[in-house]
């Protein structure tokens, strides 16, 4: 009795809408208790310090779910991206060559944008970097809720830009604010990679082989000086998708049924607490429409996003550089680049690395203002093609029984 409903759980928290639903309501219970007059509880636990002592690791509570619950998300993000690539929507080439195109314009557009509008405002000379991240857990809950009568493949075309979107933030976060990189310990980091795929290459199926080389992976790129949650990426990317004859099903389908659930459940909603604790007091709301640096933070994110994503996407198409995904039109495309506007996590960390004093409060309210309004805007956009969709598909249900009636009334 106790493992079937430990079953029915792990199906329960594998559908994508109440992942979703997890994850937005643990980021509005931290809206909520960080903006209560509990919220110092709420930065007492966040920043309270965690050791390894054996490894002279001291982060945080924020800081581990950020840098250590959150790489087991992109992890899961890895294997579908890899499944894909190699035998999904993205196995067309200039299919794939779409979401890599659409996140170098949603990742430039924001950047440009930012720069025009808060131009020798203080904190502006990295500041700009703040609206190039589409947070792709926040997104990918957004478009679970309210899209799911959309075509499948827009979901994989949302996952695939926001993890290229993420990888050339994480790069930008690597140039910009990090003053030394240990080569060697990147050394390490590439060699449990290689690690991970020669034992996926030699068939070793023993998770204690695997779970040690995650974990050197994860460390090294710590120690390195380079966001951690690139060895998830990585190693999902690495890991194989075509089954063997004697295999049930590939490694990376094994892997997913088995991580996700945990990651859904525990990881991503974990994140969302200590990520979505933004104060917003009256002094920064106030300050939000007036101070440059703000308006740099909104118009990066709301119009340099969807303009940057949307915009590039449409002329590769039409230039026959890459080719729009399977059922999807353009309308579908745009809404998809709304949600690309969806902040949090990267732009959060960059807020935090580039701004000091109140600035850094200014930007985090203006990403989450932002955010949220990008979360409501596209999903009225999604709730409406996916009506548009379901009515198509009603009408392609109802004409083979129209085709078959006619049939029966001219043989009587």
């Amino acid at each position: 009795m106790i493992s079937q409903v430990r079953s029915e759980l792990t199906r329960y928290l594998r559908t994508e809408t109440v992942g979703g639903a997890i994850l937005l309501i643990a980021a509005a219970i931290a809206l909520l208790w960080v903006n209560s007059p509990w919220g110092h509880s709420y930065t007492t636990i966040a920043e309270t310090v965690l050791p390894i002592k054996a490894l002279h690791l001291e982060l945080t509570v924020a800081d581990w779910t950020k840098d250590g619950l959150l790489a087991i998300f992109f992890f899961v993000a890895g294997l579908e991206v890899k499944r894909e690539l190699v035998v999904g929507e993205l196995a067309d080439r200039r299919r794939a060559a779409l979401p890599i195109i659409a996140a170098v314009g949603g990742v430039l557009t924001p950047a440009l944008i930012a720069l025009a509008v808060g131009f020798g405002a203080p904190g502006m000379d990295k500041g700009w970097a703040i609206p190039v991240a589409t947070d792709i857990a926040f997104a990918l809950a957004v478009l679970a809720m309210t899209g799911s009568r959309v075509p499948t493949s827009a979901r994989v075309f949302l996952l695939s830009l926001a993890v290229v979107d993420d990888l050339l933030a994480i790069l930008l976060i690597a140039v910009l604010f990090t003053t030394t990189i240990s080569f060697l310990w990147l050394l390490g980091a590439a060699a449990a990679a290689a690690a991970w795929w020669l034992a996926q290459q030699r068939r070793i199926r023993t998770p204690l082989i695997y779970l040690p080389l995650a974990l050197v992976c994860w460390y090294a790129l710590h120690e390195a000086g380079i966001h951690p949650t690139l060895a998830g990426v990585a190693l999902g990317l690495l890991t194989r998708v075509r089954p063997d004859p004697d295999e049930d099903e590939a490694p990376a389908t094994r892997l997913e049924h088995l991580v996700q659930p945990i990651s859904a459940g525990l990881c991503v909603p974990l994140f969302a607490l200590f990520a979505s604790g933004v104060p917003l007091n009256g002094a920064v709301l106030g300050q939000l429409f007036t101070d440059r640096l703000a308006l740099a933070v909104i118009l990066g994110l709301l119009v340099g996003k969807t303009l940057g994503i949307f915009g590039i996407s449409w002329a590769a198409i039409r230039l026959g550089i890459a080719k729009r995904p399977a059922d999807l039109e353009y309308r579908d495309m745009f809404a998809l680049s709304v949600l690309g506007a969806i902040g949090f996590t990267v732009s959060l960390l960059v807020a935090e690395l580039a701004l000091e004093g109140s600035s850094v409060e200014l930007a985090k309210a203006a990403v989450l203002i932002t955010s949220m309004a990008a979360s409501l805007a596209g999903s009225a956009l999604l709730l409406r093609r996916g009506r548009v969709h379901q009515a198509r598909r009603d009408a392609r249900g109802r004409q083979p029984r129209l085709d078959r009636d006619m049939e029966e009334g001219s043989t009587k």
